[in-house]
């Protein structure tokens, strides 16, 4: 049996996965037990469909013009869809009964593993024995040791009641960290701060949330976002948001996928996509290490590498951001994070002559397998191929023979697809006359 912990958008992904390959899976999770509003982005939808996260997303996105107050300058960005959860989640729910998983409610007490399988203790019922453990608990998950983790964080999350309205989203940076608020046509407005855990001297738990309030109320962004209603049922959650990435996330019979294999900061993009980045190559790996044993390094070594850079795509993007506030650059907040994780560019430029050709594990096939990859400075794990091309033995070809030559064959699509591929990898055809040397040509 394959035992799934945890019932996110990671766990479920990585559930219906596995159900598309044929495999029983069980799934135990408790469920939110407060509500909740994410923003995402159209990018985000559409991998939740692709995922199989149908029911979950029917009534559950809506749609408003996200408003962005940063470094002194206010603007209005894309259409961002605020997610409600518990919504969401019952939806969710839905698409896994649908698929045939076994669903538990429950809380785990405790999972003991070693290589002949996992117990795992369920608070009211027997214990349950499984063959392959997919950890997807996400922050909750138990610690593996000392991973990399990032300037330590909290959001503080404000959820209240107020007059109905119109649907709307904002972000507003502050000197001490900065804000995410969201107000749905119902009336249940989000105000969202994140601080730093070492110098933000926030109050004790019996007057934080009068702190917030107040805070909020100090912002003019703020003010003019929700107006002036009658609050009622003002609520608190604190939760951390610290950047973590585990420092193993794949064994034998094992997997962590989701924010229990790397967490990120919430500035740097949505948790959900981070989450399904990690999720949609895990029944994969999976299938890999239960039907070809032999390909095990092979299939944890693709995981691992997949979600560490991933990791620090991420946390790149997001110290890119941090350095956008140019207002405070003193403050401990901004401080720490604009120069965290590394000097590294987030997006390196494109050079055709420093292309690579490398072997490195890739999908084929519903498993992991190795084949050669071209690296470049956008995808230092190697791309395969673009519209069933691949661009190994292509790149290759371009080094020594004339681009008209190396693309014939191709069908008009895979020629428009593969032409974009290599300009924005900096092709020019006069770059081509000579073979870059030291290329594993």
């Amino acid at each position: 049996m394959i035992l799934v912990l945890g019932a996110g958008p990671a766990g479920a992904a990585v559930a219906l996965g596995l159900r598309r390959l044929g495999y029983p899976v069980t799934l135990v999770s408790e469920w939110r037990r407060f509500a909740a509003l994410e923003g995402v982005s159209v990018r985000v939808l559409e991998a939740l469909r692709g995922a199989g996260l149908n029911h979950a997303l029917a009534d559950a996105a809506l749609p408003s013009q996200r408003q962005v107050s940063w470094n002194g300058q206010q603007h209005a960005q894309n259409i961002e869809y605020l997610l409600d959860r518990p919504g969401f989640d019952r939806g969710l729910r839905e698409d896994l009964r649908v698929a045939g998983v076994e669903l538990i409610e429950g809380r785990v007490l405790k999972v003991r593993s070693s290589v002949a399988g996992h117990w795992v203790e369920i608070e009211g019922r027997e214990t349950l024995v499984a063959d392959f453990l997919v950890e997807a608990r996400g922050r909750s998950a138990p610690a593996l040791g000392k991973g990399l983790r990032g300037p330590e964080t909290v959001s503080l999350l404000n959820r209240w009641q107020t007059a109905p309205g119109d649907t709307a989203s904002a972000v507003e940076s502050l000197e001490d960290g900065w804000a995410w608020m969201a107000r749905r046509a119902d009336g249940q407005c989000y105000w969202q701060w994140t601080v730093d855990v070492a110098s933000a001297a926030l109050p004790g738990k019996a007057m934080l949330l009068d702190y917030c309030r107040q805070r909020r109320l100090d912002s003019a962004v703020a003010r003019a976002f929700f107006g002036d209603g009658v609050e009622t049922d003002l609520q608190l959650h604190a939760r951390s948001s610290t950047a973590i990435l585990c420092p193993q996330v794949c064994g034998y019979n094992w997997i962590r996928v989701g924010d229990a294999a790397m967490a990120v900061d919430p500035l740097s993009g949505n948790g959900i996509f981070q989450s399904l980045s990690s999720a949609l190559q895990a029944p994969t790996v999976i299938n890999t290490l239960l039907r070809k044993p032999e390909r095990a390094a092979l299939a944890q070594r693709f995981h691992q590498q997949r979600v560490e850079q991933l990791f620090l795509r991420f946390a790149r993007i997001g110290r890119d951001f941090y350095a956008d506030e140019q207002r405070w650059p003193e403050q401990p907040f901004w401080q720490a994070r604009r120069q965290w994780p590394d000097a590294e560019v987030a997006h390196a430029e494109a050079d055709f002559a420093a292309l690579k050709i490398e072997r490195a594990p890739v999908l084929r096939d519903g498993l992991v397998d190795e084949a050669e990859v071209v690296i470049t400075a956008d995808q230092p794990l190697g791309i395969w191929h673009v519209q069933g091309v691949e661009l190994a033995p292509l790149v290759k070809r371009l080094w020594r023979e004339p681009a008209e030559q190396a693309l014939a064959g191709l069908t008009v699509e895979q020629g428009r697809v593969v032409r974009g591929w290599l300009l924005s990898q900096g092709y020019r055809p006069l770059t081509l006359t000579l073979s870059p040397k030291g290329r594993g040509d």
